[in-house]
């Protein structure tokens, strides 16, 4: 055949394919959004043999599997545990796997072992149960070798007692696989649960996380592979995937040589990649099941903020937080980095061994042919050298990690490193208490043992920038400096978002202008974490004020900021204009789907309950509060809340029994104590009152709130010394603003003017313009 009649031929194909290529680009966009086809690993292996190879054996192919010979790891040749006074015995009968343990009513029982789950430091066991759950069992198997403490079986709540009876007994809602754990662990997830009947239909398309839970569904990436060549991207330039992991395109590191740090060649301009890994390693909460791979993180789902209880004041780990809220914090994430810079996606381990992996973007120079030398005759920074980690090589302290990103054990056995790969700063342990690297290792020591050794071997200006910690260690406790300090922090750009958002949460328990002000700026920010922050901070505000701050919020991009603008907006959605209401609708349905998707936790309902009580729902209110307790027998809030629906539609006899019905369930709880102690207020049983608020305050010394309302009613009963001393502690812990108010106003009328005024003192040192300093009685 001719070289013409050829490119005549081809002219033709392609021009045929031009004509159809609007019209067949359009069909193939449609279908990616549509599409829920998935076509398993085995598919994609086809072409990509060498990725499904490196997958193959990964925690991410091993992260559940059907218990059999090859998947368990356990000893089942009928051993045995004990644990909180119940011995447990493992053994297999038929081929099978069977565990004889307490179950849900305490008693002893055989239950067959359906799956393994996980596979190295630990490997746990999922049990079925009739109405769809699967529970994982709370005695796991510690895999690791014998010789480093492993091959035995031990309780994942080691340090405690927990019984039958407790929330996180293996029976109940917190081991839950169908919420707590299936979403992370399999391909293409489907809870399916009915909140009629009370029955999962748990589906997934594969049994671990295969290709498609990190790429999406790739019936149309076949498709688009089936077609000729020279077509493919003429018709779609994606490669028919729902999600491309092409931000390494165009993209290098080079050493600048006056630092011997990296500089990524060109800024990364997409968050794809590392909100993808996210939707698992996260902290998070699941706000909708229509996630979509590509899509921005917080459209369905919500990342936790370094709150109290899961994070250290400085943001380092705490809790079980995962990595991605650390890894916000970070230089590197700032600089670019994305999680396949250093891990191998589909191996999961990390590109290169110890140090060797740190310093090919932190350089090495002494370990380097050549001049290490800068243009400005300075010594370029040897990072792997004891000229700069001060420590003997190949022992601790010489790596990396140990003092840039510690770890912490989790479920015993399982050590997860800090990705904020911060400076150590133990100069911060001795301001703020958070731990830090050195006395982590050096544990008989003190930080200023550390900070000292910092000073000698940097310098005494080592590390002595001021740190975020500082502001939120200050905002939690209520500290001097507290509210000027988290404006600073939430308004300063150059601070990673999530540091920004949490001291944006902190400002929201501290009225006056300048609180205020900040939190109206953040609902302006780029960053959806800050976004949301600042929209929950308009809490401060009365319902009625609320509109002309977060009525545009109904429109942001990101379904987690636009539900918490319409729950805020709920109370006065009444006297929204026409135009507005459509919106609110919108957003409101929005949040109740959220809900509704979380109908198997009793929170989803007591949320609703919430949502109906500022509507004037009440009996609607009733109704979730109550789907709340069915779900939770333990769940505090919906007692509380539906006792307080009792009492305002003037059912005390139901609302005091709701409250001892909870303390039946929940003896321990402030809460509970509380809410029965106002009840008796009510009542005129000023005793029996008393006598719950000590109980209150006895149950959570550390909460302000408890000791307040204790303190009160101590002065109300006449004992004004006893409740200046019990205030005294409080404010002592923390600067609590109803503390310091009590505390002022009971001093001075007690003749202790001196007292009073030291107490709006540190109440004006905490919040300048704290709205109740002009109107304290005996002010100075």
């Amino acid at each position: 055949m001719s070289k013409v009649i050829c490119s005549v031929i081809a002219f033709g194909m392609l021009l045929l394919g031009c004509q159809q290529h609007a019209t067949d680009k359009q069909n193939y966009e449609n279908s990616q959004r549509a599409s829920v086809s998935y076509v398993g690993g085995k598919t994609c292996a086809s072409c990509h043999q060498e990725q499904y190879d490196l997958w193959k054996g990964s925690h991410h192919d091993l992260a559940m599997q059907p218990a059999d010979a090859n998947t368990v790891l356990g000893n089942f040749d009928n051993s045995s545990f004990r644990y909180s006074g119940v011995t447990s015995k493992f053994f297999r009968r038929d081929g099978k796997f069977f565990v004889h343990t307490d179950g849900p009513d305490g008693k002893l029982n055989d239950y067959e072992i359906k799956y393994s789950f996980g596979v190295y430091p630990l490997q746990q066991y999922l049990i079925p149960f009739p109405d769809g759950r699967l529970q994982a069992l709370s005695i796991a198997w510690d895999s690791r070798p014998r010789a480093d403490g492993g091959q035995r079986w031990f309780h994942l709540y080691s340090n405690e007692r927990v019984t039958h009876k407790d929330v996180l007994h293996w029976t109940r809602l917190q081991q839950n696989w169908n919420f707590m754990c299936v979403e992370c662990h399999s391909t293409n997830v489907k809870k399916n649960y009915d909140p009629a009947t009370r029955q999962f239909r748990t589906t997934f398309s594969e049994i671990d996380v295969s290709c498609e839970a990190c790429h999406g569904p790739g019936a149309n990436h076949v498709t688009w592979a089936q077609r000729p060549r020279f077509l493919r991207y003429l018709l779609d330039e994606d490669m028919g995937l729902a999600i491309m992991f092409n931000e390494h395109r165009g993209v290098s590191w080079n050493i600048n040589p006056e630092t011997g740090t990296a500089k990524r060649r060109v800024p990364r301009e997409s968050a794809v990649e590392i909100e993808m890994c996210a939707r698992c390693h996260a902290r998070r909460s699941t706000l909708s099941a229509d996630y979509r791979h590509g899509t921005p993180l917080m459209d369905t789902h919500l990342p936790a903020l370094l709150s109290e209880g899961l994070y250290f004041a400085d943001g380092q780990i705490q809790d079980e937080v995962y990595v991605y809220g650390s890894f916000l914090q970070s230089r590197m994430h700032a600089k670019g980095v994305r999680c396949s810079d250093c891990h191998e996606p589909h191996s999961t381990k990390v590109r290169a061994a110890g140090n060797a992996l740190c310093i090919t973007c932190h350089d090495a120079s002494d370990a380097k042919a050549g001049a290490h030398i800068n243009t400005s005759g300075l010594k370029r920074k040897d990072y792997d050298s004891p000229a700069h980690h001060f420590h003997k090589p190949g022992r601790a302290g010489a790596q990396c990690v140990d003092c840039h990103a510690p770890a912490r054990n989790y479920m015993v056995v399982d050590p997860r490193r800090d990705h904020s790969f911060r400076i150590p700063r133990p100069d911060l342990s001795i301001a703020i208490g958070t731990p830090n690297a050195c006395n982590h290792c050096h544990d008989k020591q003190t930080p200023k043992w550390a900070a000292d050794a910092v000073a000698r071997w940097y310098g005494p200006q080592r590390r002595q920038e001021h740190h975020y910690g500082e502001a939120l260690f200050a905002g939690r406790y209520g500290k001097p400096g507290a509210v000027a300090g988290l404006v600073a922090l939430a308004d300063d750009g150059t601070q990673p978002a999530i540091v920004r958002a949490t001291a944006l949460d902190l400002l929201g328990q501290y009225p006056g202008r300048s609180a205020l002000a900040t939190l109206q700026r953040g609902l302006k920010d780029s960053d959806p974490l800050v976004r949301r922050a600042a929209v929950v901070g308009q809490e401060l505000l009365p319902a009625a004020q609320r509109a002309a701050a977060l009525v545009p919020m109904l429109d942001d991009p990101v379904r987690a900021v636009r539900i918490e603008a319409a729950r805020l907006l709920a109370p006065a959605a009444r006297s929204l204009p026409a135009d507005r209401k459509e919106r609110f609708n919108r957003a409101l349905a929005e949040f109740e789907a959220v809900q509704q998707e979380n109908a198997d936790r009793p929170e989803a309902h007591a949320n609703l309950g919430n949502l109906y009580i500022a509507r004037g729902e009440a009996a609607r209110a009733e109704a979730a509060y109550r789907k709340a307790i069915v779900l939770n027998s333990r769940f505090v809030p919906a007692y509380v809340n539906l006792s307080d629906v009792y009492r305002a539609g003037g059912r005390d006899a139901e609302s005091e029994q709701m409250l001892r019905q909870g303390l039946r369930a929940v003896p321990n709880s402030a809460a509970l104590h509380e809410a029965l102690g106002l009840s008796m207020v009510r009542q005129g049983n000023k005793g029996g009152a008393l006598a719950e608020f000590a109980a209150a305050s006895r149950a959570t010394p550390d909460s302000p709130r408890h000791s307040y309302v204790y303190a009160v009613a101590l002065d109300g009963a006449g004992r004004r010394a006893e409740a200046i001393r019990v205030l005294k502690t409080v404010v002592k812990n923390r600067g609590d603003r109803d503390a310091l108010l009590a505390l002022a106003s009971f001093s001075l009328q007690s003749g202790d003017r001196a007292g009073a005024e030291a107490a709006i003192r540190a109440l004006a040192s905490i919040n300048p313009d704290d709205p109740a300093l002009g109107s304290v009685a005996g002010r100075p």
